[in-house]
């Protein structure tokens, strides 16, 4: 898990329907993160069903079905 302020934190889910445009990430300890997916071209090309098609790896990563990229928290949290 990444730590960030002293507290250990990791993926929980993520969400493309709560705010047109943007990826809603939830985190372990409550927290989310709001980033607009205009800033991964890659999850932006893809259609609402293949982006409901996650998977998070090891709470620190996620990646898609049809997708070859991971992406980490921590790039989360420089985009934020």
């Amino acid at each position: 898990m990444c730590k960030l302020e002293n507290v250990k934190v990791g993926i929980r889910d993520l969400n493309f329907t709560a705010h047109r445009g943007k990826m809603l990430v939830r985190l372990t300890d409550g927290r989310e993160i709001i980033v607009p997916v205009s800033f991964f071209p890659d999850i932006r090309q893809m259609s609402v069903k293949e982006r409901n098609r996650w998977m998070i790896l090891d709470d620190q990563y996620f990646t898609f079905e049809n997708l070859t990229r991971v992406y980490s928290l921590l790039d989360l949290m420089r985009v934020a």
